[in-house]
């Protein structure tokens, strides 16, 4: 079990990240890998235009004290009949923040890390982690 899981105290919170982790190996065909708090599946090299370069996860999640950041990329404008389908949720600058996996519609994320994936596909290669 990954470490930020392990340490959670709360079994129906731990619940939920593990079922997460479990979707999140099953559509993206990746091994979850740490980037510091979050748990990414695959990852892509960037350079912008201004020379600045480095890694970082192609999709994951992170464990908040209330809720789970689901990480999307290239972004979330993108997706909005998806995003119609996810259930409640709010929108950060680069990810949705839900409460509860049960409160979510499940074949909705499924598609908007797809979605998400292809996109980024779009922009530089992904490759696992």
């Amino acid at each position: 079990m990954l470490a930020p899981i392990a340490a959670m105290t709360d079994p129906a919170r731990q619940a939920d990240a593990l079922a997460l982790d479990a979707l999140f190996r099953e559509v993206t065909g990746f091994q979850p890998k740490l980037w510091g708090q979050k748990i990414g599946y695959g990852q892509y090299h960037y350079v912008y235009a201004s020379g600045r370069e480095g890694d970082w996860l192609a999709t994951g999640f992170g464990i908040g004290a209330r809720e789970f950041s689901i990480y999307i990329l290239p972004g979330y404008e993108a997706f909005p009949e998806i995003t119609a389908r996810l259930g409640p949720h709010r929108a950060g600058k680069s990810c949705w923040y839900i409460k509860r996996l049960s409160d979510i519609d499940e074949t909705a994320l499924r598609d908007l890390i797809r979605a998400g994936l292809e996109r980024l596909e779009g922009y530089w290669p992904v490759q696992a982690s």
